[in-house]
């Protein structure tokens, strides 16, 4: 049986069109609309997956088309197998 305990998870997506474009965008606008994009992609692929609740999503990263997110190990195993997920990685701390 897998672990319920909660673990910071890193969460990388694959190649978005829509996401290169507004990349281009260097305008404040454009960054704002990137924001916007990433945090609704973010939120609505883990609504899809995961329960309500169950998970603590912590920040979206910009530059990279990822986001950080508290959840198990379980959790974890269920957005590798998401559409659109290329990796996801627990957060390790380096000695």
């Amino acid at each position: 049986m897998e672990s319920r305990e909660s673990e910071m998870y890193f969460v990388f997506m694959n190649y978005d069109p829509e996401y290169e474009r507004l990349c281009a965008d260097r305008s404040k606008r454009g960054a704002f609309e990137l924001d916007s994009y990433l945090s609704t992609k973010h939120d609505g692929l883990l609504a899809a997956t995961l329960e309500p609740g169950t998970y603590k999503k912590t920040f979206s990263l910009v530059i990279v088309d990822g986001f950080a997110v508290e959840i198990s190990e379980e959790q974890a195993n269920a957005l590798r197998s998401a559409k659109g997920v290329r990796v996801v990685e627990k957060n390790q701390e380096l000695a």
